[in-house]
């Protein structure tokens, strides 16, 4: 197709608005609901012009990339208003067609007025497709859509050339972290380090974050870990003409995802309040009776007729609104949906302590004093206090303190002996891992002890940094001896790169004629001059299976990877020995 064939391809689109919009829905985790949706474009079917690459590259080419995302937008808001669909419209917007001479600002509000949308309803999301050189100008554009009621979202987060300082100078209300990081984000510490870094950074920003182009239940499973909470991705869905209309469809993907070894074992049930609620047609004077009458109680979750949360009522919000002059005789037989919160946090009662503890902590407006919502499948259940959460966060770190090894700081023999029991209980395939390393006391004798502290937390970074957390888990029985259990499929991957990671890695502890021999000269355990090898690890490997571990206890288990490991050192060198527990019943 010539150029002049694109650019008349492309007046015949925008001419016949021969546009297809797309919707992919963004999922909050914890509260097992579909936040809203990004609106995406495609061109006519069977044309050239159908990928959205060729078409905007075209547009902007010809210098109609405005007129094109006006377009767009019709589009967009159209079906979204002609499918009902309910939560926010997220459109797309770039910033070069906000500075183009032709943009028109207003456009978009007038459509959303003409289908009855309201801004509020409308997130506006930034894609930088090029260098943004003009920010004073951006920063009068957006603040243009934020006094009209927009939000404004700040897509692919760490792929543009300026989003860092788009994002430091706009302070948007949503940040889209770039696909790129999440591809393999499970597999990656330098990937998770980086979006650590980023939900550090939305925490002092009061920015949400959304986790997009999400393709693996490993990548999902390890986002939900870490406390991120908006999710986007063909894991979930797909961009459809008909989106999904419930998270509830989601849920076997999402459930899936939710099975961490390393976690804190502990649901939400000690948290649950189980307190009555109150519907959102409810007087709001019925409301303030019900605080009158409990001095002791701090909210009530608002329900819709589903029994599924849609506001909260805090005790403090409600008393301000009500303080000032009149606005009792004005709100008291209007229903309590008009001073309810939509702000709240709704989280499932099967989500672990640890994950609600990220998700508390990454709102930047939420309150010690006040409540969250507990629900089940979506529906209520009863209240939680944030300041339970905290104490039962703090008495569990001084639990794994107590029993962590003082050295590395991982997880001791009580964990550990935990962590196989639990195994055992949820009859979990894993592979379990005694990891010793070879030729330690003489390196020990030879260089100090100083040196073999090195040597021992070199070989804790490494087994952390081949681990899955949300899948897996480390601990330290003791001296140069460390447990590993991998519920991940990749684990043979993992053990391998641990091998190297390792090997590469322990040369920097010795002097050079020791590297240049290959070996070192040191005393025996009889107090003879002995030649010992470099330092290297046995790997003693049990494979434990579902239907073993009935016939099983964690002592037992444990056992099975000490023999494997005595078998590994038997072996000189790098050696891993492995036992099938299905073998041993046969």
């Amino acid at each position: 197709m010539t150029v002049t064939e694109q650019l008349s391809a492309l007046g015949h689109i925008l001419a016949h608005g021969d546009l297809h919009s797309l919707f992919q829905p963004i999922v909050s985790l914890s509260e097992r609901r579909i936040l809203g949706y990004e609106a995406l474009t495609r061109g006519p079917s069977n044309s050239p012009l159908h990928s959205p690459i060729n078409l905007f590259a075209v547009a902007r080419h010809a210098g109609r990339l405005s007129e094109l995302e006006l377009a767009c937008r019709a589009s967009a808001c159209r079906r979204f208003s002609e499918l009902k669909l309910e939560g926010k419209l997220f459109l797309n917007v770039s910033p070069d067609s906000l500075l183009e001479p032709s943009h028109q600002p207003g456009r978009t509000l007038q459509l959303l007025q003409s289908l009855g949308i309201p801004p509020s309803q409308v997130v506006i999301e930034l894609t930088e497709q090029s260098p943004t050189e003009d920010f004073a100008l951006l920063d009068t554009a957006l603040h243009h859509y934020r006094a009209m009621g927009f939000s404004i979202a700040l897509d692919d987060l760490g792929a543009g050339y300026s989003s860092l300082r788009l994002w430091s100078e706009l302070r948007p209300d949503y940040v889209k972290i770039d696909r790129h990081f999440i591809d393999g984000i499970h597999l990656d510490a330098v990937k998770r380090e980086f979006v650590g870094s980023i939900l550090q950074m939305a925490k002092a920003s009061r920015a949400t974050v959304i986790a997009e182009g999400i393709e693996l239940p490993e990548e999902l499973s390890v986002l939900s870990e870490m406390g991120v909470d908006l999710l986007q991705g063909y894991l979930l869905s797909r961009p459809q003409e008909q989106p999904p209309r419930d998270a509830r469809d989601l849920l076997p993907k999402l459930d899936n995802t939710t099975s961490a070894l390393s976690d804190d074992g502990c649901d939400l049930t000690a948290l649950l309040n189980q307190q009555a609620a109150v519907t959102h047609d409810t007087p709001t004077a019925e409301v303030l009776e019900a605080f009158r009458a409990q001095a002791n109680l701090n909210s009530l979750a608002v329900l819709n007729e589903q029994q599924q949360p849609v506001g909260i009522v805090h005790r403090h919000s409600l008393s301000d609104i009500l303080l000032k002059p009149f606005a009792t005789e004005l709100f008291a037989r209007k229903p309590i949906s008009r001073l309810m919160s939509d702000d709240f946090l709704a989280v499932e009662l099967g989500q672990s302590l640890q994950q609600v503890s990220r998700l508390l902590t990454s709102r930047a407006r939420q309150r010690v004093e006040e409540d969250f919502i507990i629900t089940r499948n979506g529906c209520y259940q009863g209240l939680g206090r944030v300041i339970d959460v905290l104490k039962l966060i703090t008495e569990l770190k001084i639990q794994q303190a107590r029993y962590a090894n003082p050295l590395t700081m991982l997880p001791g023999n009580v964990p550990i002996q935990q962590c196989l029991t639990r195994l055992l209980q949820q009859s979990r395939e894993a592979v379990i891992c005694y990891v010793d390393i070879d030729s330690f006391k003489p390196f020990n004798d030879l260089y100090g002890y100083a040196k073999g502290d090195e040597v021992l937390l070199c070989l804790a970074q490494c087994l952390n940094e081949r681990v899955d957390p949300a899948r897996d888990f480390v601990g330290h029985i003791g001296g140069d001896d460390f447990l590993l259990v991998l519920g991940s499929v990749d684990w043979r991957t993992r053990l391998n790169r641990l091998l190297e990671d390792f090997q590469g890695q322990c040369r920097r502890f010795y002097r050079d004629e020791h590297l240049q021999a290959g070996c070192i000269t040191a005393h025996n355990r009889q107090g003879q001059r002995q030649e010992f090898p470099l330092l290297s690890l046995s790997l003693g490997v049990v494979h434990l299976r579902p239907e073993q571990c009935a016939e099983l206890d964690a002592g037992q288990l444990a056992s099975l990877a000490s023999e494997a490991k005595r078998h590994a050192k038997a072996v000189p060198g790098y050696s891993l020995h492995f036992i099938d527990t299905q073998k041993l019943s046969a």
